[in-house]
This record gives structure tokens, C-alpha cells and sequence, in this order.
């Protein structure tokens, strides 16, 4: 089975299991796990959420993984940086991007992508991280493209 294919198949099941569930934190914490479980290169996966009290930083949210970053500044990191640009980001070489942040040294690529609420404002951004250099691509955003649009009730 290609990547492409991977994605779809686990977007129809991330579709079914959520189907109906209306609580955001449930909603996300399945994304996450069911993600993890699909991909083999995928070494931490979850949200990052805006935190209400501190409109530019990010706090940790659900996820799957070694111990994540708990706070997050806008300013700060490839999830910063997709939370500031509203751009997804991919990062062949962490170590090769300027402000990363180190929350597993193990960490050697990343995908982070911004997450939008119903009335169009920033809700959080998805993050995964893969042991290797170079896992994520293209059709990694646009397999997750789908999965996370509408994510946000």
C-alpha cells in the first residue's frame, strides 16, 4: 500500500470512529492515536493547542509519544513557526531549522500543521516527528489535509 493510499484508509477510519463525537479533546486524542498506530515512521504525534489565556503560545495538548514540550511560543520552533505563519511546515533536518526546539533529541524530521476552528481562527497545530531524516513530504500534508480540516467542532 502507497502513503497516498495509507492516508485515506486512515482517514475513513479516524471518520468512522469519530462520527458523532462532539468533544474537541476526544476528537483529537483519537487523531493522534490512530495516526501513531497507521505510521510506522511517525515517533511523536498530537496537538499543540493555542492556549486561551496566552493568545501566542501553544500548549501541549493530546498526544502519542516521549514526553512533549508543555509550552510553546509562537515565536519559538517549527510548531511556532506554523502557528505564526499559518503554513504547514515540513522540516527534512530539524537540526537545520533555525529556533528548533529540542523536546527529544531523537527527533530528526517534522511535520506541523495548522489546526482551524469552525469560525476560522487557530486552534491548535498537529506535530509529528519521526526518528529519520526526511520522512515527511508532500503527500503527507495532503494526506492529513483532510483528516485534520473540520477536525474542530
Amino acid at each position: 500500500m502507497t502513503k497516498a493510499e495509507l492516508y485515506t484508509q486512515t482517514a475513513r477510519e479516524i471518520a468512522a470512529v469519530l462520527e458523532g463525537e462532539t468533544n474537541n479533546v476526544a476528537r483529537m486524542a483519537t487523531v493522534s492515536c490512530l495516526l501513531s498506530e497507521a505510521f510506522e515512521y511517525y515517533f511523536w504525534t498530537g496537538f499543540y493547542v493555542v492556549d486561551p489565556k496566552k493568545s501566542e503560545e501553544l500548549v501541549v495538548g493530546p498526544y502519542q509519544g516521549t514526553l512533549g514540550c508543555l509550552r510553546i511560543p509562537f515565536s519559538r520552533g517549527v510548531c511556532g513557526a506554523a502557528a505564526r505563519t499559518g503554513e504547514v511546515q515540513i522540516v527534512e533536518d530539524v537540526h537545520a531549522f533555525p529556533g528548533h526546539i529540542a523536546c527529544d533529541v531523537r527527533s530528526q524530521s517534522e511535520i506541523v500543521m495548522p489546526v482551524y476552528a469552525p469560525d476560522g481562527l487557530l486552534y491548535a497545530v498537529f506535530d509529528v516527528d519521526s526518528t529519520e531524516i526526511g520522512s515527511f513530504d508532500a503527500v503527507d500534508a495532503a494526506g492529513l489535509a483532510p483528516i485534520l480540516s473540520g477536525l474542530i467542532v
